[in-house]
């Protein structure tokens, strides 16, 4: 598929056994979520463009690059998407960071809206949308439909694990957003769950049911 890049480093796809494992605690469950999306935010900001400039080290003046603009900002998807903030910010600390609030109608399995609230300047900013999963791809079309009304300078969508079905739905109604993530599942289950996936994923970050 083009326009997504499913990243296979040895420790992704190490720690994301273990997340898979639905006898992985809360706790170890958050941190796991956290680093994979360190790691994912290193490779998603593989093409961040670059200025030279000039800096003393102890030993003498030097040319030397650092990123240009800086203007970054990370979206969640809420509820889940919050778990992968941390770890992305650890990266990139002077990102800014919205919130969109979606949830999936049980009946429809469509998206429904609560809240959003974005970075007065994004306009201005290279845009990460995150959410740990890529089901049918719903909650992520209608996030950054919302976000491309205010024009951000590009948009990209991160992921822990996705669907086909997902990512079929998300690269039809937005060709032009990259899809990063840790692994692409077999397919979704009747109740729109990804097979074999993790489960919820904001119950097992949040310790919820």
């Amino acid at each position: 598929m083009s326009n997504i890049t499913i990243t296979n480093h040895p420790l992704i796809q190490h720690k994301l056994s273990i997340l898979r494992c639905k006898q992985t605690s809360s706790k170890e469950f958050r941190a796991l979520i956290s680093e994979i999306a360190m790691l994912l935010c290193y490779e998603a900001t593989r093409d961040l463009h670059l200025q030279e400039i000039e800096i003393e080290t102890p030993i003498c003046a030097t040319k030397a690059k650092t990123i240009e603009g800086k203007k970054l900002a990370i979206v969640p998807i809420l509820r889940a998407g919050l778990g992968m903030v941390e770890g992305m910010l650890e990266l990139v600390p002077s990102a800014r960071v919205g919130h969109i609030g979606l949830y999936r109608d049980p009946e429809t399995l469509s998206p429904v809206e609560y809240y959003c609230k974005l970075p007065a300047d994004i306009g201005e900013r290279d845009v990460f949308v995150v959410d740990p999963m890529l089901a049918t791809g719903g909650s992520a079309i209608d996030a950054i439909s919302q976000i491309k009304l205010r024009n951000p300078r590009s948009i990209k969508f991160m992921c822990i694990i996705s669907a086909p079905e997902g990512v079929a739905a998300l690269q039809k109604a937005h060709p032009d957003v990259e899809i990063f993530c840790a692994a692409m599942d077999e397919k979704l289950n009747d109740h729109g769950y990804i097979v074999p996936g993790l489960g919820d994923a904001g119950d097992r970050i949040f310790g919820t049911k």
